[in-house]
């Protein structure tokens, strides 16, 4: 890989609780998630995560907090930073958690769905993120049940290369599965992927990445619980333009749902999850990426999905790009 060649991972960790079947988190998953991902080499520039709590009676009933507002991400990078210390080498992540959803009962807090990014900042700079107020790209079919579905959103960051200051954006997301209550529901075999709440969701998401990485390079990823051949999968690879990051490198047939899985319910397997780019990502390999139930994987086992593993370069700035760090352009005004 060549050094200005940047390196991330998507991956669902299932709220870091697969050895329960996602029915509570404990040490144990996240000591080996963190393990997995730091024995990468190189090491990722970017971490994009689904299926992440704050904190909530799943999240802490098998796995107490240290202290009182301690969450499952921040849990999480204490074990990056115990696996880190261990090898003699220095945590260079810096975490940042973008909350969906939350289920109460009263005032019990049941369970809590959101995404995460981790950020190595040996390498990149933040510039802008909206932790505070993700984009909210759920599509409620039914209304009457709008409070009790799953929020689905999509975290955005803007970095730059600490190198040169070429700036890019990441975008992570987790789209809705295929609504039960739709006619096309019922009519069609292959139901992953084609449903008229993911297509919509798949629009919003698709219009939100336009608005707000302008003509600079961006990287989407994430659990579109849609397949190759799809009709979500064709839309964003079609009307909305983006490059699949896998299909690009030869590791998949686009038009083949079935050919490399991610993810894995009991005997069924399928390929959920993807990274797509736009506007100036170039593909080098997705070397470290394996199908579901490799069990050659350092990460097999430790969530019902694999995570998907990608090398990108940028290509070179317009003229117009944004300066490096420190560099500020006058205005003629």
């Amino acid at each position: 890989m060549n050094d200005s060649a940047l390196r991330i991972v998507t991956y669902n960790v299932r709220y870091f609780g697969h050895m329960l079947r996602g029915l509570a988190s404990t040490v144990g998953p996240k000591r080996r998630v963190a393990a997995a991902l730091a024995a990468l080499e190189p090491l990722p520039d970017i971490v994009c995560l689904q299926e992440v709590e704050t904190s909530s009676l799943r999240s802490t009933i098998a796995h107490r907090p240290k202290q009182r507002g301690e969450t499952q991400l921040s849990a999480f990078m204490d074990r990056m930073v115990e696996t880190f210390t261990n090898q003699g080498r220095e945590m260079p992540y810096e975490a940042f958690y973008f909350r969906a959803h939350h289920y109460k009962l009263g005032e019990v807090s049941l369970y809590t769905t959101g995404l995460a990014v981790l950020v190595n900042t040996r390498n990149l700079v933040v510039d802008q993120h909206n932790v505070a107020a993700p984009q909210h790209i759920t599509h409620h079919h039914v209304q009457r049940l709008k409070d009790r579905k799953q929020s689905r959103i999509c975290a955005h960051m803007r970095l730059l290369r600490r190198s040169d200051g070429r700036a890019f954006h990441i975008f992570n997301t987790h789209l809705s599965l295929p609504t039960p209550f739709a006619r096309e529901f019922w009519a069609t075999k292959d139901k992953m992927g084609g449903g008229i709440n993911q297509l919509h969701e798949a629009r919003k998401l698709a219009e939100f990445m336009r608005t707000h990485s302008g003509n600079e390079p961006y990287i989407v990823c994430g659990d579109f619980n849609s397949p190759p051949a799809s009709a979500v999968f064709r839309f964003l690879t079609g009307e909305a333009c983006l490059t699949c990051a896998q299909a690009a490198v030869g590791q998949i047939d686009p038009t083949a749902s079935r050919g490399f899985p991610t993810a894995g319910f009991m005997h069924m397997r399928m390929h959920l999850d993807h990274m797509f780019s736009g506007g100036g990502v170039r593909w080098l390999d997705t070397r470290e990426t394996c199908p579901f139930g490799d069990t050659h994987s350092r990460f097999h086992g430790l969530s019902d999905h694999m995570p998907i593993i990608a090398s990108f370069a940028l290509d070179e700035a317009p003229a117009a790009s944004v300066p490096p760090p420190g560099e500020i352009i006058l205005s003629p005004h």
